[in-house]
C-alpha cells in the first residue's frame, strides 16, 4: 500500500456536516480524505434552505451548540471568502392567536443567552410590511441567518484541498477495515485506504454507514418538500414562521405535519415550506402536500398569491428519535467517529459540530460538553 492511500482520517460524506468536519481536521494539523459515493452536497445539503437559526431551539446543548456555530459560520465567511450568499437576515416569528407559548418561549432563550425581541403589531409591520392583517404580536431573532448550502460545501471542500485534503466524490465506501474493534480503513470502489480515524458524516444514511461497520445508530430519513418561486424583487426581510413551526421540529410524529415558513433569497426566489413526514425514502411528488405549503404561505403573505412558482423539490432530513445529533465516538468500534442525525438543523449546525468532533479526535479541551450528543445513549441497539 502506498504512502498516497494512508491519511490521518477519512471523513464519509460530502455534505455540509462532512465538509466542515474535513476543514476543521485539516486546520488541526491531519491529512483528511473525503469519501462520498455521490456528488458534493448530492444528499441533505442540496435540498435544504441554508437555514443557521437560534430561534427555534429549546435551551439546553443544541441551543448552545448553535450560537457556537452560527459564531463559527462567518468566521467561514472570512476564512473561504462569502461566495455561498452568507447572510444574517434575521429571522420573524409570527402568533396568529394567544401569543403565550411564543412569549415563555423567547424569555426562556433570552435567559439563554438570545436575542430575542418580542414585537407588537406595529413593530412586525415594520419588519415585515407585506404581513396579512391580524397579525399582533411576535419575536424578532437578529442572530437568524442564510445561506446557499450546495455552495458553501463546495467552498469549503476547495479550502480542504487547499489546504492538502483529499476529495473524491463516486467513490462507494463497501466495506470497513476492523481489526479488534479498532477501524483500520475502508475498502471502497477505488481500492482500501487506511487511517486510525474514520468519520461518519453521511446524513440521512449514517445509520447504514454505520451497520455497515459493525455497529448502530438509530437515524431515518424524515421527508419534507420546499417550493420556490420565480425570481422578483424583494419583498420578504427576513425568514418569517408560524410559532408552531418549533413544535412541529420537535414533534417526534411520523404522519405529515406541515407549519409556514417563508423567506426570501440573495437571488430573488422566496423559499415556501416546511412539511415533515417519515416515510422512508419514498420520493414521490405529493401535490397535496404543496397545496397545503401554498395555502399556509399565502395566508401569511397575500401578496404571494400572484407569484409565480418556478419549482418544486424534496429532501431527506437525518432525523434520530431524542432530536438531537450524534456527534463522538462510536460506543463499539474504536476510532470510528459519527456526526449525523442533526435532521433540519444540519447546515446551522455544521461549523460547531466540526469543532466539537475535532476537539474530541485531538484531545483538545472542548468549548461544551459534549456528552449530550454521544452515540453511547443509543448502545445496545435501543433508540
Amino acid at each position: 500500500m502506498t504512502s498516497q492511500n494512508n491519511f490521518d482520517a477519512i471523513v464519509i460524506g460530502a455534505g455540509i456536516v462532512g465538509a466542515t468536519t474535513s476543514l476543521a481536521l485539516t486546520k488541526a494539523g491531519l491529512r483528511v480524505l473525503v469519501l462520498d459515493r455521490g456528488p458534493v452536497a448530492g444528499g441533505t445539503t442540496g435540498a435544504g434552505e441554508g437555514n443557521i437559526l437560534v430561534s427555534d431551539k429549546e435551551p439546553g446543548p443544541e441551543l448552545e451548540l448553535a450560537l457556537m456555530s452560527r459564531d463559527l459560520w462567518f468566521e467561514l465567511g472570512d476564512d473561504v471568502g462569502d461566495s455561498f450568499e452568507l447572510e444574517a437576515k434575521g429571522g420573524v416569528v409570527v402568533s396568529r392567536g394567544d401569543d403565550t407559548a411564543l412569549r415563555d418561549f423567547a424569555k426562556r432563550q433570552q435567559s439563554a443567552g438570545v436575542n430575542a425581541q418580542l414585537v407588537d403589531g406595529n413593530e412586525l409591520r415594520k419588519l415585515e410590511p407585506h404581513l396579512a392583517p391580524g397579525m399582533n404580536s411576535g419575536a424578532f431573532y437578529p442572530q437568524d441567518s442564510q445561506c446557499q448550502p450546495m455552495l458553501a460545501a463546495a467552498q469549503i471542500l476547495k479550502r480542504v484541498r487547499e489546504r492538502g485534503g483529499i476529495v473524491k466524490t463516486g467513490t462507494m465506501v463497501t466495506k470497513f477495515v476492523i481489526v479488534s474493534n479498532r477501524v483500520k480503513g475502508v475498502e471502497t470502489s477505488e481500492g482500501i485506504f487506511n487511517a486510525p480515524t474514520i468519520v461518519n458524516a453521511a446524513g440521512t444514511w449514517a445509520g447504514e454507514i454505520s451497520k455497515l461497520a459493525g455497529s448502530f445508530l438509530p437515524i431515518a430519513p424524515r421527508k419534507g418538500f420546499i417550493l420556490v418561486t420565480a425570481p422578483m424583487p424583494q419583498i420578504i426581510n427576513h425568514k418569517v414562521y408560524d410559532s408552531d413551526y418549533v413544535a412541529n421540529v420537535a414533534s417526534g410524529e411520523a404522519d405529515l405535519q406541515t407549519s409556514t415558513v417563508v423567506e426570501g433569497t440573495r437571488s430573488g426566489t422566496i423559499l415556501i415550506g416546511a412539511s415533515r413526514e417519515r416515510v422512508g425514502f419514498d420520493g414521490s411528488m405529493n401535490i397535496d402536500v404543496l397545496r397545503r405549503l401554498a395555502a399556509q404561505a399565502t395566508s401569511l403573505f397575500p401578496i404571494l398569491r400572484d407569484v409565480q412558482l418556478l419549482r418544486a423539490y424534496r429532501g431527506f432530513r437525518p432525523y434520530a428519535p431524542d432530536h438531537l445529533p450524534v456527534i463522538g465516538e462510536d460506543s463499539l468500534i474504536a476510532g470510528l467517529w459519527h456526526s449525523a442525525g442533526h435532521e433540519g438543523a444540519g447546515i446551522g449546525l455544521a461549523p460547531g459540530s466540526a469543532r466539537l468532533l475535532t476537539e474530541q479526535i485531538t484531545g483538545r479541551s472542548s468549548f461544551m460538553d459534549a456528552s449530550p450528543f454521544s452515540p453511547r445513549r443509543f448502545q445496545g441497539g435501543s433508540a
